[in-house]
């Protein structure tokens, strides 16, 4: 959608177009998504920018950590994910996933539609050939940082996320996805703000085959008393598997347990950490499977200590994962935690 190269950069703003004589030059959302990414956009507008030393140190910096994390943990993830979930035609939830497109993506990744949400905010990308050169470099060395905890841990630091996405022209989730899907292969062809069931963000994207998927992404808190018009709306998109990764143990708490209940009322399957929903509370609907090794949560996190997922562990003696998952970064200390309903 070439028409589009600017939008709301607040949540209340809408889309800006520009005016028809000027489209046919416009940088499209895949042009500018592919620049954020520090990939090649050639024929595009875009592509002077590439060519001094800011944007080559930039695309430098991504190549080296999207390489380091295809090899300790993004291969390994496709092929467990090819080796132990089947094909589903439902839509993927991701709850307290901050802009982790990544992830529902390496599990899930011919989902028709990725549900993912956060209390970040969302965000957008300016019309980057309007930003001067001197905040350009700084937008896009705080676009690196805000991503760096996920690409070298596997998952974003909640408390200096919120700092990094609410700085200057590139804040927002909105360019983190926009990297992570250039990164991933995708081209998009649509954007748009959405205003229900809460503001977000509707990304229409398709791979190399041509066949269309669709991701949003909705700011939202999922505590009780605030969460009921969002898990609606997504009660009535039918059932599909879940994912829950670094979650702060939010759903062992009952101030949580509407998100939770609706994880295990509308979930086919779970892909989770220990920091999910407590094994407590999954019954004879579910068959578990347990990768990996628990070996309880990280200091910041013991106050949830599962003794019966460590009993589980202890039973039925699973093999390494191999990958990182939860909040220990080490491979040898990834744990998850599979639940298929029967």
């Amino acid at each position: 959608m070439r028409v589009l190269i600017q939008f709301f950069v607040v949540l209340s703003a809408a889309l800006s177009l520009t005016p028809p004589d000027c489209a046919a030059q416009a940088p499209s959302p895949t042009e500018q998504a592919r620049f954020l990414a520090g990939l090649p956009v050639r024929g595009s507008l875009l592509e002077e920018y590439t060519r001094g030393s800011m944007w080559g140190e930039h695309a430098a910096a991504l190549d080296a950590a999207w390489d380091r994390a295809e090899q300790r943990q993004m291969a390994r993830v496709r092929a467990w994910s090819g080796n132990y979930l089947s094909a589903n035609g439902g839509p993927v939830y991701y709850m307290f996933s901050g802009p982790d497109f990544l992830y529902a993506n390496l599990f899930f990744r011919n989902a028709p539609t990725y549900i993912l949400c956060g209390t970040e905010p969302i965000g957008g990308v300016p019309d980057i050939t309007r930003i001067p050169p001197t905040m350009l470099a700084s937008a896009l060395e705080n676009l690196r940082r805000s991503m760096k905890t996920m690409l070298s841990f596997h998952y974003f630091i909640t408390k200096e996320m919120r700092v990094d996405l609410q700085r200057n022209e590139l804040g927002g989730t909105l360019p983190v996805l926009y990297v992570f899907l250039a990164r991933l292969g995708y081209s998009i062809n649509q954007v748009e703000p959405v205003s229900a069931p809460a503001s977000g963000v509707r990304i229409v994207f398709s791979g190399q085959g041509g066949r269309t998927q669709t991701l949003y992404y909705y700011k939202v808190d999922l505590s009780n008393g605030s969460a009921g018009r969002f898990l609606s709306w997504c009660r009535a998109q039918g059932p599909g598997p879940s994912l829950v990764k670094a979650a702060s143990y939010l759903m062992h708490s009952d101030e949580f347990s509407q998100v939770r209940r609706f994880l295990l009322d509308q979930s086919t399957a779970i892909v989770q950490d220990d920091s999910g929903i407590p094994l407590r509370d999954f019954d004879d609907r579910w068959s578990l499977r347990f990768f990996g090794n628990y070996s309880g949560p990280i200091e910041t996190f013991a106050k949830y200590n599962q003794a019966d997922l460590h009993a589980a562990y202890e039973r039925s003696h699973p093999a390494p994962l191999g990958f990182a998952f939860g909040y220990h970064w080490q491979p040898e200390r990834g744990m998850l935690m599979l639940a298929v309903r029967r």
